[in-house]
C-alpha cells in the first residue's frame, strides 16, 4: 500500500465513528454533479448533452439534436411525479450538411432521472409516409453535446416559436 493511504488510515482511524460517517457522507456528495437547478414540474432550462446528442432548454422553446437531425418543442415541458413528459413538436430528418425536405410532425417522450433525461422521438415522415423513431438516447445536464460534424445549430428563440404557429 502507498504511504499515503497509510497516512489516510491513520488519519481516519483517529475521527469518531459519527464523525467519519459524516466526512465520507460530504465527499460523497461533494463527488456527485451539482443538483438539477429547481423545475417547478417543468423540465430544467439549459444544455442537456451526450456523445451525439443534445438538448437546449429554454423558457420559450426547446431545440433537439440526435446525430445529423434536429427538432423543436414548444418550452417550458411539463414533467409529471416521475419525471415523464410527452409532447408535441417539429422534427427535420435530413438535416446535414445542408437540410433537404421539410419540417415533420414528431412527438417526443422523455423521462428525467436525477441529471440525466433519456428521450424517443416518433417523427411522422409525411416525404415517405412512415413513422421514424429516433432514440431512446441519454443526455446529461449541464454536459455540452459532442456532435461531432454535425453541430448544435442554434438556440431556440421568440422568433421560432412564432414561425411554427
Amino acid at each position: 500500500m502507498a504511504a499515503g493511504g497509510r497516512a489516510w488510515r491513520q488519519f481516519t482511524g483517529r475521527l469518531p465513528p459519527a464523525t467519519l460517517a459524516l466526512v465520507t457522507f460530504v465527499l460523497a456528495a461533494c463527488a456527485e454533479s451539482s443538483p438539477l437547478p429547481p423545475s417547478d414540474g417543468f423540465l430544467a432550462l439549459g444544455t442537456w448533452g451526450a456523445d451525439n446528442a443534445g438538448v437546449i432548454v429554454t423558457p420559450t422553446a426547446v431545440h433537439v439534436h440526435v446525430g445529423c437531425t434536429f427538432g423543436d418543442m414548444p418550452g417550458e415541458i411539463p414533467i409529471d411525479a416521475e419525471g415523464r413528459f410527452t409532447i408535441d413538436g417539429n422534427y427535420v430528418l435530413r438535416a446535414y450538411p445542408v437540410q433537404v425536405g421539410p419540417s415533420l410532425p414528431a412527438q417526443f417522450s422523455g423521462r428525467v432521472t436525477g441529471r440525466t433525461l433519456t428521450l424517443a422521438i416518433a417523427v411522422h415522415d409525411t416525404v415517405e409516409n412512415k413513422i421514424v423513431a429516433l432514440g431512446p438516447v441519454s443526455v446529461t445536464f449541464g454536459r455540452e453535446p459532442e456532435m461531432g460534424p454535425c453541430p448544435i445549430c442554434r438556440v431556440p428563440s421568440h422568433r421560432d416559436d412564432a414561425r411554427r404557429r
